[in-house]
């Protein structure tokens, strides 16, 4: 499959890349797969925020509200009850739950390989022989992502992050870097336009068609 092609000053090549058949055509038979490295990956960015009190954490009712017998009222033991307006709360949220979930590493290359023939199929894919911004400026960065028609949603792929690469995009909201072999469901799902350079094109073929060992 040939994709638009792009110099490194975003001028188009004279010829078009070819996207390695065995990363970008994966067959697909559900979106299980994907769903669930999706969702993996949510998972795992998740913060443990939410934290409550059980009755054993709550302050005060060291003592008897009031006593057992006599007094017209329901009998009570301590003001930690979770009945009480202050008491614990029963089944609340713990910052000790752990939400991450695990996918074998074959599982995750497969969903990756299936998520970038999705992007090819719908013609989000575009290729650059080389990533430059030496002189690290926004301005650089914005006005080749300008040339080469990705405004919106860019996930830059590329070989190796270099601080020029990072310093150039960092200002830019639209714009997010991944190295190659970093890359996930998640950010090529999310994004409208996936620009890979020409190095990063070689090591996602043979990072992505690996086959692990026991």
């Amino acid at each position: 499959m040939a994709v638009a092609t792009y110099t490194k000053t975003g001028t188009k090549a004279k010829t078009a890349a070819k996207l390695p058949k065995t990363v970008f055509a994966e067959e697909i038979g559900s979106h299980q797969l994907l769903h669930q490295a999706f969702e993996a990956y949510r998972a795992n960015g998740r913060q443990r925020l939410a934290q409550t009190l059980d009755r054993g954490e709550v302050r005060g009712g060291g003592r008897k509200p009031w006593r057992q017998k006599g007094t017209g009222r329901a009998r009570h033991g301590s003001i930690r009850s979770p009945i009480w307006r202050t008491g614990g709360v029963t089944f609340g949220p713990s910052a000790n739950r752990n939400y991450s979930r695990s996918i074998s590493k074959q599982a995750k290359r497969q969903s990756v390989r299936q998520a970038l023939s999705i992007a090819a199929e719908a013609g989000a894919i575009k290729v650059v022989s080389a990533v430059d911004f030496k002189d690290g400026k926004t301005k650089t960065a914005a006005g080749f992502f300008a040339k080469i028609d990705a405004d919106r949603g860019v996930l830059l792929v590329v070989n190796d992050k270099t601080d020029n690469i990072v310093r150039a995009t960092n200002n830019l909201g639209f714009v997010s870097v991944v190295q190659a072999t970093y890359l996930n469901v998640y950010k090529i799902l999310t994004s409208h336009n996936i620009v890979i350079e020409q190095s990063a094109l070689e090591t996602l073929e043979a990072w992505l068609t690996t086959k692990e060992t026991k």
